[in-house]
């Protein structure tokens, strides 16, 4: 039977919870994405799609076995039993005092790790409960994630380390030889890739499929399968593409064209190009301004930069006979409380995001955090744009490979304390092994979808080359690392943080400029601050709010003196 006298409760643990899980999308998985859309990998609206379809299926089809986990692991729920109420009022007040401090951090841009905000919220309610009693400290418990802080980016800077200096020295640094030696490397990356994304599925199992607890010699062969099936459509369709497109400088060709596969071989002699046309685009345009402006571009751009900021204020001011653009903008769209006004208002909310320009606003000087873009890209080196290319659709791969396996782990942040509240609810009992229902799944992962699209922009534009250098050779290397960091501690069970991973990844990468100075640990220091300060922040707010109410005075209650 359900505990229908708390019915408000269950209430505001959804609303909460959503809160929780649209903050996951605009300040977790805008981090993760930021590195595809500063190498110019993904477009926004590209990344923005790619995110919500591997986010959600990785949050539905896997993200139940870590939903379990972040709770069990924190919270010692036996002391619950005999009082079901109230776990379903201390796991409100973790999602409440989690999306508050996640609001407050996505608001002022930090970059902070969503799966600290619910431990800090869970440990927090385990106090004000049962005291320090509440909490499993030792290493089956809090213990085991504060290390996760420190390993999870260790290891995926090791992983994402060792896989560009593989392709740094067969590949990038080898000048004339480097786009023969990609075609050697590549469809090894793109079957490793490939191997990694069903290791996710395979070796971790999925429940909702009635996949799981699969031998290991399946889970090899599923592997080695996926692997060679990776190889024949490279061999088919890509290889086909990559060589018209990067050695015969074919200008014509559309991403479209790589379904012709075979039929690429026949297309015949590259037409001479007009002029400014181009077989695959600049990834290093904006990252070497001092020697732009040496060649004189630098000054043109900016000249012709003065003269359209001239033109369009011409045209935009009011004259006598016109009326202000602003005024005919707000007589065109209906009023809010129409349907057709209000229609129009939420469309524009939630593609506000595709209007901003995440590449252009990295390279701006941006304070103190920012640093100097230019000193720490001055000794980066640049590669060729056709092997770049190549790398650009692997990082593509690896992008939609570690957003599936993040929505399979970093749902729990959202998914953990809501599960609690409705078996509770719903059942009147205490479970530590509570199955998490899919719809609850498919709910909190649609609100981390929403939250990406509508604000994801304004995280993803303070990180990315404002961090370091960006390239897809070099996003495919972080994002990599970072997959297979997040695999390894989902299939173990320990709750890390995707952000921890990327960042991690992405200075490690860094470092293998050969420039200490082209990280810019300015924003590492903040990244960190941010991390540190989540836990006690998050854990005082919902710790606060349980302890008020659960020692509030009730109504009709008499008090004496003592």
């Amino acid at each position: 039977m359900a505990l229908h006298q708390f019915d408000y409760i269950f209430a505001l643990g959804m609303i909460f919870a959503f809160l929780d899980a649209w903050n996951i999308g605009a300040n977790d998985v805008a981090n993760s994405f930021a590195t595809s859309v500063s190498s110019r990998s993904l477009k926004y609206w590209q990344a923005m799609v790619l995110a919500a379809i591997c986010e959600f299926l990785g949050a539905v089809l896997l993200g139940s076995r870590v939903s379990d986990t972040i709770r069990n692991k924190i919270l010692d729920v036996t002391l619950f039993e005999e009082y079901p109420a109230t776990l379903m009022l201390a796991m409100m007040c973790a999602a409440v005092g989690s999306s508050i401090w996640l609001t407050i951090a996505t608001r002022i841009g930090a970059p902070v790790s969503t799966t600290h905000s619910t431990v800090g919220g869970i440990m927090g309610v385990g106090v004000a409960t049962f005291g320090r009693h509440g909490v499993v400290w030792g290493w089956k418990g809090f213990s085991q994630i504060v290390a996760s802080w420190f390993i999870a980016p260790a290891i995926a800077g090791g992983f994402g380390g060792i896989i560009f200096l593989i392709a740094k020295f067969t590949v990038l640094r080898w000048k004339d030889k480097a786009l023969r030696n990609s075609y050697y490397l590549i469809p090894f990356f793109f079957c490793f890739t490939t191997s990694i994304l069903t290791l996710v599925i395979v070796w971790k199992g999925a429940p909702n499929l009635n996949i799981s607890n699969l031998k290991p010699g399946a889970i090899a062969a599923c592997c080695l399968g996926v692997a060679g099936s990776t190889l024949l459509i490279y061999l088919l369709f890509f290889f086909p593409y990559f060589y018209r497109k990067a050695a015969l400088e074919d200008w014509t060709l559309k991403p479209y064209h790589m379904f012709l596969g075979p039929l690429l071989w026949k297309r015949g002699e590259v037409p001479p190009p007009p002029p400014g046309a181009v077989s695959v685009p600049d990834y290093a345009e904006g990252h070497k301004e001092a020697d732009d402006n040496a060649s004189g571009t630098g000054d043109e751009e900016k000249d012709m930069g003065e003269r359209v900021i001239t033109e369009v204020s011409a045209t935009s001011a009011p004259s006598e006979n016109n009326t202000p653009l602003s005024g005919v903008e707000k007589k065109e769209i209906a009023p809010w409380y129409t349907p057709k006004g209000a229609a129009i208002r939420i469309w524009k909310a939630f593609t506000h995001g595709l209007t901003q320009d995440v590449i252009s606003y990295q390279s701006s000087q941006g304070g103190f955090l920012a640093g100097d873009h230019k000193r720490r890209n001055k000794n980066a080196p640049i590669y060729d744009n056709k092997v770049e290319h190549m790398f650009s659709f692997l990082q593509a791969l690896t992008a939609g490979t570690l957003s599936f396996a993040h929505g399979s782990n970093d749902i729990s942040n959202a998914a953990g304390p809501l599960a609690a509240i409705y078996f509770t609810w719903s059942r009147n009992s205490v479970n530590a092994k509570s199955p998490v229902p899919v719809w609850l799944l498919a709910y909190t992962a649609g609100a981390l979808v929403i939250g990406l699209w509508t604000y994801g922009y304004h995280l993803m534009r303070n990180l990315g080359n404002r961090l370091t250098l960006h390239s897809p050779s070099r996003g495919f290397s972080m994002e990599l690392g970072a997959a297979l960091t997040t695999v390894l501690a989902t299939k173990l069970g320990i709750p890390i943080s995707s952000t921890q991973c990327i960042i991690g990844a992405t200075v490690m990468v860094g470092l293998c400029n050969n420039d200490l100075r082209a990280v810019n640990y300015r924003m590492v220091a903040w990244c960190y601050a941010g991390w540190i300060l989540t836990v006690p922040c998050a854990g005082l707010i919902s710790g606060i709010i349980c302890g008020i109410i659960i020692n509030a005075p009730h109504f009709m209650e008499v008090y004496t003196a003592s």
